[in-house]
């Protein structure tokens, strides 16, 4: 990447011990690249696609320009159909968002069946999926400017 990149991570405070975890390892990522971020945090994961809608269209109207989004947040699956609801629709919205874009997008939405399947995944120390959804937004840039796509 020809400069520092500059992010919006956006992540979901429902688990909140969770997210913590997620962010950690997505900022470690991002410093390790000599990146830069700014940081907000909505209630859900349902809420992530609006609140990066939002960040779009502020940008359209001369806002914070972010080269890509790190979208972190657990959805775990509970008794009722809820979960199917909030996993897919919020991950339908951020590839529709993405595409439409061109955005560069890592994912970082758990979807799991309990907290201990969470918590593996999001720890620093283990899976790291936080680092590895900022890894990804940080490829999505580099393939974006090498194939010449505007942001």
């Amino acid at each position: 990447m020809a400069t520092s990149p500059h992010l919006l991570i956006i992540d979901a405070r429902f688990y909140v011990d969770i997210a913590e975890e997620l962010v950690r390892g997505a900022t470690q990522a991002i410093a390790a690249a000599g990146g830069t971020y700014d940081h907000i945090s909505v209630p859900g994961a349902f809420e992530i696609p609006a609140a990066m809608a939002m960040a779009v269209a502020a940008m359209a109207d001369g806002g914070t320009r972010y080269d890509g989004f790190v979208l972190l947040g657990c959805v775990i699956r509970g008794e009722t159909s809820h979960y199917d609801i909030v996993a897919g629709e919020s991950g339908r919205a951020i590839m529709d968002l993405a595409v439409a874009g061109p955005l560069a997008v890592g994912n970082g939405i758990l979807t799991v069946d309990n907290r201990e399947q969470a918590m593996v995944r999001a720890r620093v120390d283990n899976k790291n999926k936080g680092g590895a959804a900022a890894e990804a937004a940080l490829a999505m840039i580099a393939t974006r400017e090498r194939l010449g796509a505007g942001r």
